[in-house]
């Protein structure tokens, strides 16, 4: 019994397995819709995605436009593309999860392709109490890490972040202010 063993002790091709040629047959080339229709369904699988993002996908993958456009078309009219939806459940899982502002969940929808009226619709769900109670909660939770710094710095990397999550600088400083007192007159800060 012979081994098909090269130099280096890697194992060689049988003669008989030569890789195929230019001229091979592979088989027929993929239909463009069929490909097109697979990325949306794949794409769709996971979670809500806007037309945009999709849009996109199938250009990424060489999807002619008139054969991505249909499908799109396609797949809002059955539902499977809903750009409302979408809107109104990013705003909710962005909002409550990240605790992220109107303002930075405008700029989100933004980049999703969501048109501005679209998004309005969807941010009219957040009211400014709650947009309050998520900075309260994300400066309550980063408060405890800053126990030891100096108040200034606090307050400076406690706006900061709130900032950076879409708040105004007016909601920013009055709920580090109202936290910040608050842990301060709390038992457990002092060590009773």
């Amino acid at each position: 019994m012979s081994r098909n063993f090269g130099e280096g002790g890697r194992r060689r091709r049988p003669p008989s397995a030569e890789p195929p040629s230019d001229d091979a047959d592979l088989g027929p080339e993929a239909d463009p819709e069929s490909v097109g229709r697979k990325i949306l369904l794949d794409q769709l699988a996971g979670r809500a995605r806007s037309r945009s993002d999709l849009a996109a996908k199938l250009a990424q993958r060489d999807v002619p436009d008139e054969i991505a456009t249909r499908l799109l078309d396609r797949f809002e009219e059955v539902g499977l593309i809903d750009d409302t939806a979408f809107a109104a459940e990013w705003v909710a899982q962005r909002q409550e999860g990240k605790g992220l502002a109107k303002r930075a969940l405008a700029q989100e929808l933004r980049r999703k392709g969501i048109d501005d009226e679209v998004a309005r619709d969807a941010l009219d769900s957040v009211n400014e109490e709650d947009e309050v109670a998520a900075a309260r909660v994300l400066v309550q939770r980063k408060l405890r890490t800053m126990r030891d710094l100096d108040q200034q710095v606090a307050i400076r990397r406690l706006v900061g972040m709130l900032a950076r999550k879409g708040y105004s600088s007016g909601v920013a400083f009055r709920v580090v202010r109202e936290e910040l007192d608050a842990d301060i007159n709390d038992p457990e800060h002092m060590g009773l």
